[in-house]
């Protein structure tokens, strides 16, 4: 039998829902400067597949790697963490 890999997930919030059944996530992540020691922020977008449209803007998200389905896109929606308010 098979192992089969561990798939990456990130949360995220949903910046963009303009198109058919995809996403774009942003993931913030503080990281410590190497020199300097200060915090800064740095962000990572993600275009991710919503087969129900059911996401909106501001909606925190839990997304799983996936294989390729077009150009940018090779994320999936797992879960909507928390609507928007």
């Amino acid at each position: 039998m098979e192992t089969r890999n561990l798939r990456k997930e990130r949360v995220g919030i949903v910046t963009s829902n303009k198109m058919q059944k995809s996403i774009v996530v942003a993931e913030v992540k503080k990281v410590k400067h190497p020199m300097y020691g200060k915090f800064v922020l740095k962000t990572k977008k993600y275009v991710a597949h919503d087969e129900t449209n059911d996401c909106n803007i501001g909606d925190t998200v839990k997304i799983m790697e996936t294989r390729p389905m077009s150009k940018s896109k090779c994320w999936r929606l797992v879960e909507i963490i928390e609507r928007a308010k």
